[in-house]
């Protein structure tokens, strides 16, 4: 079957309730193949609770999170390493991570955070898979860290994901497309938050290798105005 008609069957499937790794083996094609497929698809369940509904199983966010961040009244268990050295591995780019119980599966999502300037940066939609599949989820989402993630409640997710979002958004920065599509597993958002973002409360951008840092700058010039922020680039500008 041409590439066409794989996408429609794989999203087919989906739209009836199986999973990515049943598609895969329906299909014959690797489980990372049929994820890529059906990103994106709405599983049409009757009687479907909204995702906020659904049971937590877990949420999990990368160590020094709150790293050059302000926190108003911060709850006793708004947990991070004691020690927030500035500029350690961790700070200011935030990954986080939920899954909650969906029938006989768990359904999860992340999102990579920048506290500092540009709000969400990618994220990750929501996929289902098998209880016992959870903590490789969780592992590989948090490879990329010298250290496991903290488990945190999911109030601290909220205010750390949707206040980023509205930081960034009041910069001139929209969230990554992919956020929609996880934030409701996150539950209901009443702002404001309780973390002054920024470093310590100033907008900083570090240049990630996406990034395009002319364009940033000049929307932070508008918004803020020259002078009013920090920055590190690692490529030569053009005017």
């Amino acid at each position: 079957m041409d590439s066409h008609e794989l996408k429609a069957r794989a999203q087919a499937l989906r739209s009836a309730g199986k999973t990515p790794k049943q598609i895969a083996r329906d299909l014959g094609v690797t489980r990372a193949v049929a994820t890529r497929l059906v990103r994106g698809v709405e599983v049409v369940r009757p009687g479907r609770a909204h995702p906020s509904e659904l049971p937590l199983v877990g949420c999990w966010i990368s160590r020094q999170w709150s790293n050059g961040l302000g926190i108003a009244d911060r709850p006793a268990d708004w947990v991070d390493d004691e020690e927030l050295p500035p500029m350690a591995m961790g700070a200011g780019l935030v990954s986080v991570a939920v899954a909650r119980v969906d029938g006989d599966t768990v359904t999860t999502c992340g999102f990579l955070v920048d506290t500092y300037c540009l709000g969400v940066k990618n994220a990750l939609p929501p996929t289902t898979s098998g209880p016992n599949e959870l903590p490789y989820f969780v592992g590989d989402f948090f490879a990329a860290y010298d250290q496991g993630p903290v488990e945190a409640p999911i109030d601290l997710a909220r205010h750390l994901v949707f206040g980023a979002v509205d930081y960034a958004r009041a910069l001139g920065f929209d969230p990554h497309r992919d956020f929609y599509s996880a934030a409701p597993l996150l539950g209901t958002w009443e702002p404001p938050s309780q973390i002054t973002f920024g470093l310590n409360g100033k907008p900083y951008f570090q240049q990630g290798p996406h990034d395009k840092p002319d364009r940033i700058l000049r929307t932070l010039d508008r918004s803020v105005g020259p002078g009013n922020y920090h920055v590190t680039v690692v490529t030569e500008l053009h005017a």
